[in-house]
């Protein structure tokens, strides 16, 4: 009778070399990584990386994991086969630190992850990755590390990130940073990201989706209409006031839009992922982007109402795929 492998989590911050070069010339001074591993102790590694809201808890098995729907056991990167790696960005919201308190983030590229994410890896002296599993700003990175990094990384799986944003995704990003800005300017920056997140919402997911949910007509509160869909935006908003900070947001999303690489530096095995209704990162974008790699890669093609989210979303349709990436890489 098989018993289930023990678990090891190790948590830990790495305090960066000082100075701290970052891609686009800046100077970091007393900057710091956290990050989590997770998974029984001889099993290879796996780094899953997403959005500008993800952080170093990642598996669904137990609470706070943001990506429940594909990390954990018997899912599409199984705790009972892997070791899970997580970080907290560069930037963001968790632990990781890229400038003092008080003074301001500077500008802060994918490239800076991947590096952050190599100096874990030499810090604990650990063997290469069995891959990295990158969505949506968590692919750019993944991009980064396997064309600066190629070494330190088996293969990459890329879900929903290109080689470059588009530019009317570009657009809808800066009229949200613009919003934060002007609330930041007003000294109420919470309001800013509510509003932020909000107009975000709007582009994570599909048309389809909100036809299905939010057909409804208005009902009355007060001397007012409100829209059905409106619930949802600012509730989404309001939730993640309570767990981001303006300033992090600023930062991270302008990393996503100063991102930039030659496809064809990247040479590490990869499997990429697109989605059709995906308004951001359209499916034209990642067929580019698979067909210019410079390695052997395999692209597939998913259909989800979930949009850009699908990431979040489609944890059994992502399984198979993800698996099947992985496994490859143990023959």
């Amino acid at each position: 009778m098989s018993h289930p492998p023990e678990i090891e989590v190790i948590e830990d911050i790495l305090e960066l070399p000082t100075p701290w070069r970052t891609h686009h010339g800046g100077t970091l001074t007393r900057a710091r990584v956290a990050y989590r591993i997770e998974g029984p102790a001889s099993a290879p590694i796996v780094a899953a990386l997403g959005g500008i809201s993800a952080h170093r808890f990642v598996s669904g098995d137990r609470p706070g994991g943001w990506w429940s729907a594909l990390v954990g056991a018997g899912r599409g990167i199984d705790t009972a086969k892997y070791r899970i790696l997580g970080i907290d960005y560069l930037g963001g919201a968790g632990a990781s630190c890229a400038a003092d308190a008080g003074a301001p983030l500077p500008a802060l590229s994918a490239f800076d992850q991947a590096a952050a994410l190599a100096e874990i890896l030499r810090g604990r002296r650990m063997a290469p990755l069995h891959a990295i599993v990158g969505a949506s700003y968590g692919g750019m990175v993944a991009l980064a590390f396997a064309a600066r990094h190629a070494p330190l990384v088996e293969r990459v799986v890329i879900i929903g990130a290109a080689h470059r944003p588009r530019p009317l995704a570009t657009a809808w990003r800066s009229v949200q940073r613009q919003i934060v800005r002007e609330a930041l300017g007003r000294g109420d920056g919470a309001a800013g990201l509510r509003l932020a997140r909000a107009l975000a919402m709007t582009t994570y997911r599909s048309a389809g989706e909100f036809d299905l949910r939010f057909s409804a007509p208005p009902v009355r509160e007060g001397d007012a209409l409100r829209f059905p869909v409106e619930r949802y935006l600012f509730a989404r908003g309001e939730d993640y006031v309570r767990k981001y900070r303006p300033e992090s947001f600023l930062a991270l999303s302008e990393s996503i839009d100063l991102f930039e690489i030659d496809p064809a530096s990247v040479r590490t095995p990869a499997t990429v992922i697109g989605v059709r209704e995906d308004q951001l990162v359209p499916l034209a974008d990642m067929q580019a982007l698979a067909g210019s790699l410079g390695g052997p890669c395999l692209l597939v093609q998913l259909s989800s109402l979930f949009g850009h989210d699908a990431f979040l979303k489609e944890g059994e349709n992502l399984k198979p795929i993800v698996e099947r990436a992985l496994a490859e890489m143990m023959q």
